[in-house]
């Protein structure tokens, strides 16, 4: 009997390229697919963040609310919850749970999403 196990595939991250390191300056984002979920990339205070663009409170998309580079947040257009970039944690009601955080990072001049 032969098994085929995807444990180990799942383990690792599938990469994929984003967009030129210059096509994001700082205080931009970028809104991608990868296997049918959206997710924002943000630059800010110099870094990379990127998070699922679904708000935890009414699945409202994220990436389309107000960016603020200087707090690295973004508000969710529908009901102003304040989502922190770094943590995916809101900071204001009425979202209280989490959204997914992904790993970004540029390599070779390209930004590059873990997902």
């Amino acid at each position: 009997m032969t098994s085929t196990s995807t444990h180990d595939e799942t383990a690792v991250a599938e990469s994929i390229t984003v967009c030129r390191a210059e096509e994001l300056p700082e205080g931009a984002m970028r809104l991608i697919e990868a296997e049918g979920r959206k997710i924002g990339v943000f630059r800010c205070g110099g870094e990379l963040y990127a998070i699922e663009d679904r708000c935890s409170h009414d699945d409202g998309p994220l990436a389309e609310g107000e960016f603020d580079a200087a707090a690295c947040t973004v508000e969710c257009p529908r009901h102003g919850s304040l989502f922190d970039l770094r943590t995916g944690r809101p900071k204001t009601l009425p979202a209280f749970l989490p959204v997914e955080t992904f790993e970004a990072r540029i390599e070779n001049g390209e930004v590059k999403l873990d997902h």
